[in-house]
């Protein structure tokens, strides 16, 4: 019997994580609701060092909730939401729900012509965008459905003798502001719509009936390695599901205050769920910061130590080495869980010695409410994994030529994971929903290997993978190999069209300050560790490595820019 028909994860499980949990018919309205009555008083928000309770975000929510239903939202409509991490931004995402309404997350620096059809897509009448991006919005009133712009000024929500800092019409604090806050015209400012001239104050508002767990709560775009976006629906019980599941993981999670940093963006599933989700359901205090910048990341470090960091190898990585730099301290934070891309060892070792708590690797998607995955919060934990599966989620690794098999024990294959936190389906998507899916498995995109044990680890995106002679080639291994050679601090491993059809599997790579590219010094490194046909032919020395806004780095898109690179070359 294998790992999969046995379930031989659990055995690995903490000891204070139960196997499966208790779900019933929970609305992310009603784990608002639940909080706000046992933690009023608690502080819900930190802002460049102003707080709120959570009695007082509450008065910002319903006022909002009141503002939005003054502008004809009602259940099941769609309001869009392109915002950096802010208080506004949460009180904004609960306000939404209240109505029944679905929440549309967009990045707020995109352009009007990445959004014009999303918003053709979705159709949301109302979008509450940074007042710095409202000209995107503007132009989308001409095209889309989009009829109401409600502007956030991101200052409003600072310290007060920090916001009239910014107004000292000197060079360097006007550009500091301007980086922060821009004039809106012809549109609603969040002021307004919260204010009592616009729904009324909201202490009368009354929650959206029958909302239940099945409904639409968020929808996420998302297009995975290849493609137009898809908008990913996630219900409430998705959502709650993920986050019941986050609680059990996570020792002591909600039994105490938690500081929660948000440097990750709301609006990728990530920040969302384990910030706006999670955060508000154990009555964190969400320290928020409006982009992952190291100066003001580590401000916070120095002010308000966080208890709790959801984050990407990347940022783990940045704030080692700043705090090294600037000799400052981030001994303190208890646990810190890392996704979108492979965790280096030496960064877990390093973060682990400098904060005296836990760094472990989970995995997920934004089809999945995000994290179906996670290496246990204990002695148990496996570097180089991204670790068992989560109460409750089924994964099993299938034969990607009969997806109905279920691959041997060590064998790669197709992750497919089916469990409460799995999504619906695509907006306005059918097929794309239809492909999805095999029966009632998710399929993932990605290859992984289940081990006798449980423990799962991935080895590629499966349009990803190198066929070199035959032989396929899986980028995270050999990319997970060069990370260990000592010049490398990023690499990209992509194929190289040959002429017969087949590639060559080459490394994009970034060296560190001094380093001088050694394509031999490299090879002969690679194949000590190595199958032959896994070494990289060549080696490319890049300047920087396409990424998402996580930092996950994006292979397809560096094989295209190599690619470029090469014929520029050949002229």
């Amino acid at each position: 019997m294998g790992a999969y028909e046995s379930k031989a994860w659990l055995q690995y499980y903490a000891d204070w994580t139960p196997h499966t949990l208790e779900y019933d018919d929970t609305t992310l309205i009603d784990s608002y609701r639940e909080n706000l009555e046992a933690h009023g008083t608690w502080p819900a928000t930190w802002f460049f060092g102003r707080t709120q309770t959570y009695a007082e975000l509450d008065a910002q929510v319903r006022a909002a909730a009141a503002g939005l239903k003054a502008l004809g939202i009602r259940k099941g409509d769609r309001v869009a939401i392109a915002l950096p991490n802010c208080p506004q931004h949460i009180a904004a995402f609960y306000a939404i729900l209240k109505l029944g309404a679905v929440v549309v997350e967009h990045n707020p620096l995109y352009t009007a012509r990445e959004l014009e059809e999303l918003f053709i897509d979705h159709g949301a009448r109302v979008v509450i965008a940074w007042d710095n991006r409202s000209e995107a919005f503007e132009e989308l009133r001409e095209t889309t459905p989009l009829e109401t712009i409600v502007s956030v000024n991101m200052t409003d929500a600072m310290p007060r003798m920090k916001a009239l800092l910014l107004r000292i019409p000197l060079p360097p604090i006007a550009e500091k502001r301007a980086q922060l806050t821009s004039p809106a015209p012809n549109t609603v400012p969040w002021s307004t719509l919260a204010s009592p001239a616009m729904g009324g104050d909201g202490h009368a508002f009354i929650d959206a009936e029958d909302v239940s767990k099945d409904d639409p709560a968020i929808i996420l775009y998302t297009s995975g390695t290849t493609g137009k976006p898809k908008g990913a629906i996630l219900t409430h019980g998705n959502i709650v599901a993920n986050t019941k599941m986050g609680v059990a993981w996570v020792p002591g999670l909600g039994e105490n205050r938690e500081r929660m940093l948000a440097a990750l963006p709301m609006f990728h599933a990530y920040g969302m769920t384990l910030i706006a989700a999670l955060g508000v359901a154990i009555g964190g205090e969400l320290v928020l910061t409006p982009a992952p910048k190291m100066d003001l990341i580590m401000d916070i470090m120095k002010k308000h130590t966080p208890t709790w960091i959801p984050g990407v190898p990347t940022l783990y990585s940045k704030i080692i080495a700043t705090a090294h730099e600037k000799n400052i301290s981030i001994h303190g934070v208890r646990n810190a869980l890392s996704g979108a891309a492979a965790l280096p060892t030496e960064t877990v070792k390093e973060w682990e010695e400098l904060t005296g708590g836990l760094l472990v690797e989970g995995y997920g998607l934004s089809e999945t409410s995000p994290v179906i995955v996670g290496n246990p919060m204990n002695s148990n934990r496996r570097p180089g994994y991204i670790g068992l599966p989560f109460p409750d989620t089924e994964i099993r690794i299938g034969n990607p030529d009969n997806l109905d098999e279920t691959q041997p024990d060590g064998t790669p294959g197709e992750v497919l994971v089916r469990g409460p936190q799995v999504f619906t389906g695509y907006l306005n998507k059918p097929e794309a929903t239809a492909e999805s899916f095999h029966g009632d498995w998710f399929r993932t995109g990605d290859m992984g290997i289940m081990e006798e044990d449980g423990f799962i680890r991935l080895v590629s995106r499966i349009k990803e993978i190198i066929i070199t002679g035959g032989f396929n080639v899986y980028p995270a291994e050999v990319e997970e190999t060069m990370l260990a050679h000592p010049d490398v601090t990023d690499v990209a491993v992509v194929g190289r069209p040959r002429d017969d059809g087949s590639e060559d599997v080459v490394a994009c790579v970034i060296l560190r300050d001094g380093a001088a590219l050694d394509p031999e010094g490299m090879k002969e490194f690679a194949r000590t560790r190595l199958t032959r046909y896994k070494v990289p032919r060549t080696f490319y020395h890049f300047e920087e490595l396409a990424k998402d806004q996580l930092g996950k780095i994006r292979r397809r898109e560096v094989q295209a820019d190599l690619l470029k690179l090469l014929e520029k070359n050949e002229k």
